[in-house]
């Protein structure tokens, strides 16, 4: 049986090893192993960024590719919340209206696409991009140096306002599409 290159490939291989490394990440939180934790979760990030790098350098962007990297994605969301609540509870304790708005806005998204469409959404939005970079680099300072207010919130206002574009495209779009640029393209059509 011959497997095609929609299936197998360098991204995929990426985002399946942030799938499969999830149980361990989360035995990492859960056995209080800061450091090793961080240590994964900086590097899942980091595959994150490559995995999309490589399939679009090398045209290698594949409709299962794109919901294999949306659910690796939510993964490595999941699995930095859970960090927070469990090694850095104290430093967000003062943040704590615009942390929950946040993550209301990613579950929302979700709950949304799961509704509408019966499956995980995988817009990846240009916005979503920039905010998991943005997001990507807060956990990295936030492990290494500490919380970092003013970034916090650049990130979180970010994250807030690529969440309610997420929302709106879902909720305009007729069927699940990956890999939409964004609201304005979707007015746009």
């Amino acid at each position: 049986m011959k497997v095609s290159k929609d299936l197998i490939n360098v991204p995929n291989i990426l985002s399946g090893y942030r799938l499969l490394s999830f149980p361990f990440v989360l035995y990492l939180v859960l056995s209080h192993q800061e450091k090793l934790f961080a240590g994964f979760l900086i590097f899942n990030l980091l595959t994150d960024i490559l995995d999309g790098l490589i399939a679009r350098r090398f045209n290698l962007q594949t409709e299962f590719g794109a919901r294999l990297d949306s659910l690796a994605d939510d993964g490595t969301y999941i699995l930095a919340i859970l960090g927070v609540i469990i090694f850095k509870a104290e430093d967000f304790a003062p943040h704590l209206l615009s942390f929950y708005i946040f993550i209301g806005l990613f579950l929302t998204s979700v709950i949304i696409s799961l509704v509408k469409f019966k499956k995980m959404p995988s817009l990846h939005l240009y916005s979503s991009k920039i905010g998991g970079y943005l997001q990507g680099f807060f956990f990295f300072i936030l492990f290494a140096f500490g919380f970092n207010t003013p970034f916090y919130y650049f990130m979180i206002a970010w994250g807030i306002l690529s969440f309610m574009e997420h929302i709106a495209v879902q909720l305009l779009l007729p069927e699940m599409r990956s890999n939409v640029k964004g609201l304005y393209w979707v007015l746009k059509k």
